[in-house]
């Protein structure tokens, strides 16, 4: 699958869908119900299942996160390789060429 640069920043524009990705880093490989619950309390955001798992399509859109189904449970994985581009598009070559202190 070939998501372009633009998808991702989409994606990573929305406070909640980072917030999802921030929680899937603390805790990789969760279901809706688990993402929901730990929204609710960590973060205090009261979205029902059904805008988190919107969020969660966009996300998986994008490439940022991967889905494995066992049995009745979808579980949900985030997947950094969509942003190695843009990594490599700006942060390394700035990393090259630091600018200097005015």
């Amino acid at each position: 699958m070939c998501v372009s640069v633009g998808d991702v920043f989409k994606a990573l524009a929305d406070p909640t869908r980072r917030t999802i990705l921030d929680e899937l880093t603390d805790r990789n490989g969760q279901t809706l119900f688990e993402i929901c619950a730990r929204l609710a309390t960590k973060h205090g955001l009261g979205s029902s299942r059904q805008a988190i798992s919107q969020h969660l399509d966009l996300l998986e859109a994008a490439g940022l996160v991967e889905t494995k189904r066992s049995g009745r449970f979808k579980f949900h994985y985030i997947n950094t390789a969509p942003i190695a581009p843009i990594i490599e598009r700006w942060l390394t070559k700035a990393e090259e060429s630091p600018c200097e202190s005015i």
